[in-house]
């Protein structure tokens, strides 16, 4: 036996059911958060020419950083320097691979 599932669009305000190709999901955000809602063409225009006026009015936000990728910059250690560091102060460590989480923590410690 065979299954056919159907996804039959349906505007999210007036209940209409959309044919395929018909309509849209729109998206749009307030106060941080972010919404999708699917309307037909008429209700699309109609959402777009309401916002119009604020969106005239507004300036552009950038995205919101969460600042990992700034907290990982920060805290990756220049492993050449350890290295060289390390050699300077009589550890033995290869020229390629893992550094030992220790000579690290002596670095840093070094460093400040």
């Amino acid at each position: 036996m065979a299954r056919k599932v159907i996804y039959q669009l349906i505007d999210d305000i007036d209940q209409t059911e959309l044919a395929e190709g018909e309509g849209e999901t729109v998206s749009f955000g307030l106060d941080g958060k972010s919404y999708e809602i699917d309307l037909n063409s008429k209700n699309a225009t109609k959402l777009r020419s309401q916002l119009n006026r604020y969106v005239e009015a507004a300036r552009q936000a950038k995205p919101a950083t969460t600042g990992t990728t700034s907290t990982n910059a920060r805290k990756r250690p220049d492993l050449a320097q350890i290295r060289a560091w390390a050699r300077e102060n009589g550890h033995q460590v290869s020229e390629r691979g893992r550094v030992a989480s220790e000579i690290i923590k002596r670095y840093e410690n070094h460093v400040g």
